[in-house]
């Protein structure tokens, strides 16, 4: 893997697979308020992008809710809203995703908080929600430890939703998870293949066996992309067997249709680390699938469930348009917009200075703090900074002409994700998202207390 293709750094289960491969409330900004004069020719983007702006008041979760109400109006009737993050490792991106989502629960009736982590562990960590057994530390560590997201922030985020589901059954929160599997893809997550199989068809269970041998249990992936890639491409092709066979079985009902989604993540993840890591071309391929693959699990979900979904992954993941069209050739964002249409919505976030969590260029090793300043002249971050002094939201398409001409145009942006130091991308805002988030500054994400 190339340095420019970790990069974006967007992708939790690669934390471990890339090792393989190669692998404040309301802060203020470092510019006061102030007047900005206008241009002479009245293309001032600063005063454009300010007529936009809706401040918002604070990222940190509470019952003041008000400022958001502006951004409940830019959301509308979206059935699935992707909300961005500028880096995988800052507290502020993190918390926000808590108050807006808590915000589109209580004000907009949606039910479930998407995570780009694999489908297993957010149906281990959905099952907590439902039934309350077990600690919600030792979830968080099962379910995200070694990923970005075994943080501070999503145990806080966690501990809501289950408190949130004691005191209001009749309205319960759902979490899931939209990418492929590894590394915790468990025997236990394949016994709810095998096991649905023994029980309704047990004609095929002698199959299933050995379709999946050689395969499960899948709980290590860095020792499992290290195996020869034939054999790896062997297993793949059998997971993708199994999962056209349980297809084909004539079976139908609720279970069976979950049983099907649990297989066609097994095969999903299969198929993804059967990548030859080491040919740029295959890499390429293998991550246009990720993101188609995280597309279709969204939308399986929100037609299955008809809840209406928060998505929560990096910037590069919500977007319509890549940033990096070599390596990431279309994102989950545009996969989303052509699938659900206006139905879905993405939120983009950029900040102008402060810290966070990554990885240094070996991805290897613990994640640690990096801090960048305020940001250079020629970036989108350096003139958003000065549009206001303390945080804000725009939406893209109703800004005014000068604004909307400026937000189109792409310029060096940070898209800080699992390896830091790494290049700012060109990234035009309006094209990618719907509404953007500015921040000021942040702080690296917390360690679970």
């Amino acid at each position: 893997m190339t340095e420019k293709t970790t990069t974006m750094g967007r992708r939790p289960l690669l934390v471990a697979a890339a090792a393989t491969v190669g692998a404040l409330l309301a802060p203020t900004s470092a510019y006061a308020d102030q007047e900005v004069p206008a241009r002479p020719d009245g293309q001032d983007p600063v005063r454009a992008l300010a007529l936009a702006a809706h401040p918002l008041r604070s990222t940190e979760p509470g019952p003041d809710t008000a400022d958001l109400r502006p951004l409940g109006a830019m959301i509308g009737d979206a059935a699935v809203v992707g909300l961005g993050e500028a880096t995988h490792g800052s507290h502020e991106f993190f918390a926000l995703k808590e108050r807006v989502f808590r915000y589109l629960v209580e004000e907009k009736g949606f039910t479930t908080f998407a995570l780009e982590i694999g489908w297993p562990s957010g149906l281990l960590i959905d099952e907590y929600l439902q039934s309350g057994r077990g600690d919600a530390r030792q979830v968080v560590q099962e379910a995200l430890g070694g990923s970005p997201f075994g943080r501070q922030e999503f145990l806080h985020l966690i501990e809501w939703m289950r408190d949130h589901n004691r005191r209001a059954p009749g309205r319960r929160v759902h979490f899931m998870g939209d990418d492929v599997g590894a590394p915790r893809v468990g025997d236990d997550f394949f016994e709810r293949v095998t096991g649905y199989v023994g029980r309704h068809q047990p004609r095929l269970g002698p199959r299933f066996t050995e379709l999946y041998a050689g395969l499960r249990p899948l709980d290590d992936a860095i020792a499992y992309t290290r195996g020869p890639l034939a054999e790896r491409q062997r297993l793949a092709a059998n997971a993708q067997q199994a999962l056209e066979l349980l297809e084909g079985s004539g079976a139908g009902g609720e279970e069976y249709e979950w049983t099907v989604q649990h297989a066609r993540s097994i095969a999903q993840t299969a198929a993804f680390l059967a990548c030859d890591f080491g040919d740029a071309e295959a890499l390429s391929a293998a991550e246009l699938q990720r993101d188609r693959l995280m597309a279709e699990n969204i939308a399986w979900w929100q037609r299955h469930t008809g809840h209406r979904m928060l998505l929560s992954a990096h910037d590069q993941h919500v977007a319509y348009v890549t940033a990096d069209p070599v390596n990431y050739p279309k994102l989950q964002g545009a996969f989303l917009r052509e699938t659900l249409g206006g139905a879905y919505l993405a939120i983009g976030t950029t900040f102008d200075q402060g810290s966070f969590l990554s990885q240094d260029t070996s991805l290897e090793g613990p994640w640690k703090k990096f801090t960048v300043d305020a940001a250079a002249p020629g970036s989108n971050e350096y003139t958003l900074a000065r549009v206001r002094s303390r945080d804000y939201f725009l939406d893209t398409r109703s800004a005014p002409a000068v604004a909307r001409a400026w937000l189109d145009t792409a310029r060096p942006t940070r898209q800080i994700g699992t390896q830091y130091p790494c290049p700012p991308e060109d990234v035009a805002i309006g094209p990618s998202y719907d509404v953007l988030v500015h921040l000021q500054r942040v702080r690296e994400a917390d360690l679970p207390r």
